[in-house]
């Protein structure tokens, strides 16, 4: 009896005896069905291919002749008609799990498939070449798992075939729970009777007590669990993807601070389409500014130029942040009114200042205390909102004050409509 489905995605052509033993691996003494799709530059018949090339190609690519095909094109191409074929089997139920085997291109490939085909929660594993650099590109907002293959994959050896055996198990494991859990939502949504309101929250360090008394107080006394967001560009982006695939059923977006790093050159940037899925879904939505008055960079000597000369505070060795200035805070200012003012719902949205202090170091005495820049910033987003209709609360309190995150816990669930339990 099978349990749970694996798809094994790779390069048939330059990576088949490798993928072949790992398929082994996931197949041997496990409920697991495994399905290899390949994904590779030239067509390789062998029995073992559950997919192959020329059928992805027929299927999903109108017969693309990929033979000259540039390399990064090639790379695209097979990745839309990879995401296509595993989109299927995944409406159909029959994918549990998912893993590759590769280097840079068999890794960019396998990773653009999972970001934006499978859910969070669908387990993803790829041993890479490539896991043990900069992977923010190749995980992105999602819960891709690297395994580093220490060694090419690109001929058996003692060590590969050990760390394929580890990834093989690993794989397998994770789909079999996975399958379990998949059935255990479906018995308790046909059981359940108390619906729990799913709430996201952004987080930053400088933001951290807030959001724990929003936490409590809400979880407290109403049937919510909430979603605790970390605001460093992939926490921001998470809780996007998370509103789009319907896993939230409200936001307090307390921590707004990776619009500063997108629109001032940092690190933890989460792009320019932050605020926006809430918006488009109408979802409650509690928007204040926590941490608006930093932009983050890398170790000191890691900071731009332009920014020596200005308030600069050390967070630790390896993050460094900038004050914002009043012209930067204008425009970030301008940049939450323009999100927010696309909603159709206006009646959804409260925009919540803590004129007390936006952030543990932005209060009175704190090392990034800025009343101008804290008032340009208040200014244009009131002036941007005018006439939209959505809530604006003035509130003397700063962001980490008690009564500030109580506050705001019960206007949101004033929104959900919920009652104390």
């Amino acid at each position: 009896m099978i349990g749970a489905f694996v798809v094994i995605i790779g390069t048939c052509d330059t990576k088949l005896q490798e993928l072949l033993f790992l398929k082994d691996q996931i197949q041997d003494g496990t409920k697991v069905m495994p399905f290899l799709i390949d994904v590779g530059r030239n067509p390789v018949e062998h029995q073992a291919i559950t997919t192959s090339q020329a059928t992805l190609l027929s299927s999903y690519g109108d017969g693309a002749d990929v033979s000259d095909m540039p390399r990064g094109e090639f790379v695209q191409l097979m990745a839309r008609c990879a995401s296509k074929a595993i989109q299927a089997l995944y409406e159909a139920g029959s994918v549990d799990g998912i893993i590759s085997a590769g280097g840079s291109s068999g890794t960019a490939l396998a990773a653009a498939v999972m970001r934006h085909v499978l859910p969070v929660g669908l387990p993803k594993l790829i041993v890479s070449t490539m896991a043990s650099g900069d992977t923010r590109p190749v995980v992105g907002e999602t819960d891709i798992t690297l395994m580093h293959s220490v060694v090419d994959v690109a001929g058996l050896n003692p060590i590969l075939r050990d760390i394929l055996s580890n990834a093989g198990a690993a794989i397998a494991s994770m789909a079999l729970s996975h399958a379990a859990r998949k059935d255990r939502k479906m018995e308790d949504a046909a059981a359940e009777a108390i619906k729990k309101w799913r709430v996201g929250i952004s987080m930053f360090g400088v933001t951290t007590p807030g959001v724990d008394a929003i936490r409590s107080h809400l979880e407290s006394n109403y049937p919510v669990e909430t979603y605790v967001f970390h605001a460093v560009g992939t926490g921001g982006r998470a809780m996007e993807r998370l509103i789009r695939e319907g896993q939230l059923d409200a936001v307090i977006d307390l921590t707004t601070t990776e619009i500063c790093d997108h629109l001032g050159g940092g690190v933890l940037s989460a792009g320019g389409h932050r605020l926006e899925a809430a918006v488009e879904a109408s979802l409650p939505n509690i928007v204040s500014l926590g941490a608006l008055d930093m932009i983050n960079f890398g170790p000191r000597d890691t900071l731009p130029n332009k920014y020596e000369g200005r308030v600069i505070y050390e967070h630790n060795p390896t993050v460094t942040l900038v004050r914002t200035s009043p012209e930067e805070c204008r425009e970030i200012g301008g940049f939450i009114a323009e999100k927010l003012r696309k909603t159709k719902r206006s009646d959804m949205i409260e925009v919540w200042i803590p004129k007390g202090g936006v952030s543990m170091l932005a209060v009175p005495g704190g090392a990034f205390e800025d009343p101008e820049a804290d008032k340009v910033l208040f200014e244009a987003i009131k002036t941007g909102l005018s006439g939209s209709g959505i809530k604006i609360v003035e509130d003397e309190r700063h962001v980490n004050d008690k009564g500030f995150a109580r506050d705001i816990a019960e206007a949101l669930a004033a929104k959900l409509g919920v009652r104390k339990s």
